[in-house]
């Protein structure tokens, strides 16, 4: 049985200044839970802290900096043990193929791969001493589930997410003998202000605030694996398990015309 969430928990939660990482603050803040909040604007973060400011801290870093973690790193434990880190902190940028760079590429490794692994490169300790007291410890790690399935333009965000998938089971296997439990949460699409900046139809779009009561739920259920909207993440998943000539003919015919292409 799970015992996630079923006491007043110490969570820290990255990307908290905005969408997702926003709305699980929210959700936990009024379970009566003690917050660590990090995000790279400090205004966001003071407004939330204003929901109750004796269970709530902020602490501005950039997850991708070692030095920024590395001065938080003693708050994660200033309510006492750290029970739970949500890893949501992440970016997503679209590639042009007809002007391709690979900073697109790098942007999104360097966000949502590097900065999560920097996350849990401080996080892991607190866990652990959480862990040697008897207490659950969790591990949260947000990706997509646009891994599941080739998308055009999303070269560089499809294969952060695949890597992180990757990164997060590889460590449930590694953490298991600790005890210290690995969740991998795949959200489908999120109306967060990321997300308002693209310009094509996204299918079976839920709130960040229906979001957060998803990864919420899933955790005080024991879950290991969160994703949802399940219609879609199914689709995904059925998609992807087809034969690869298939894949690789679905996800050609459904990559942007050029303007030379839709006049021909």
């Amino acid at each position: 049985m799970s015992r996630r969430l079923d006491t007043v928990s110490n969570v820290w939660i990255t990307g908290a200044g905005s969408g997702i990482g926003e709305s699980v603050t929210r959700a936990l803040v009024r379970g009566g839970h003690r917050l660590l909040i990090t995000g790279r604007r400090p205004e966001p973060l003071e407004r939330l802290a204003q929901l109750a400011p004796e269970r709530i801290k902020p602490a501005v870093a950039d997850t991708t900096c070692k030095e920024d973690l590395l001065s938080i790193a003693p708050a994660l434990e200033a309510y006492g043990s750290l029970n739970m880190a949500i890893l949501n902190a992440g970016t997503c940028e679209y590639l042009e193929i007809a002007d391709y760079t690979s900073d697109v590429i790098e942007n999104n490794i360097k966000t949502n791969v590097i900065g999560t692994a920097r996350c849990v490169e401080i996080a892991l300790p607190a866990l652990r001493r959480t862990r040697a007291s008897g207490l659950p410890a969790t591990l949260v790690i947000v990706g997509s589930s646009a891994w599941w399935f080739p998308f055009a333009r999303a070269e560089g965000y499809g294969a952060s997410k695949a890597a992180l998938a990757y990164f997060a089971h590889s460590l449930r296997a590694d953490l298991a003998a600790e005890g210290i439990d690995v969740v991998l949460v795949s959200p489908g699409f999120v109306k967060t202000p990321l997300t308002d900046r693209n310009d094509f139809p996204m299918p079976f779009l839920v709130t960040a605030e229906n979001a957060a009561e998803r990864i919420i739920s899933g955790l005080a259920r024991g879950h290991n694996d969160i994703a949802f909207p399940k219609r879609f993440t199914w689709v995904l998943k059925c998609l992807g398990a087809l034969p690869q000539p298939v894949i690789d003919h679905m996800a050609a015919s459904m990559a942007r015309k050029r303007p030379s292409e839709q006049e021909s």
